[in-house]
């Protein structure tokens, strides 16, 4: 998983692994190991996801398989766009 600007401020690192069969899955983890900072929760509410390159845009997270092995990327928005 690769957090972006805000994400990974409150993630407290660029990336980290996750083991999941969807995004909800991958969601809630990362949720439970970043409990400590509640910002982290926060900034996910706001955030858009890219799975292996491709947007998730309002698919329910739960629908959304991951491939083992694959990229899911964590967008805060952004100024400007």
């Amino acid at each position: 998983m690769r957090y972006w600007a805000a994400a990974k401020a409150a993630a407290g690192t660029a990336e980290e692994p996750y083991t999941a069969a969807t995004l909800a899955e991958a969601l809630d983890a990362a949720r439970a190991a970043h409990a400590a900072d509640p910002e982290f929760a926060r900034v996910l509410m706001r955030c858009s996801f890219l799975v292996d390159g491709d947007p998730v845009g309002t698919r329910d997270h739960a629908s959304v398989t991951l491939a083992e092995g694959g990229t899911v990327e964590v967008l805060p928005p952004f100024a400007g766009g």
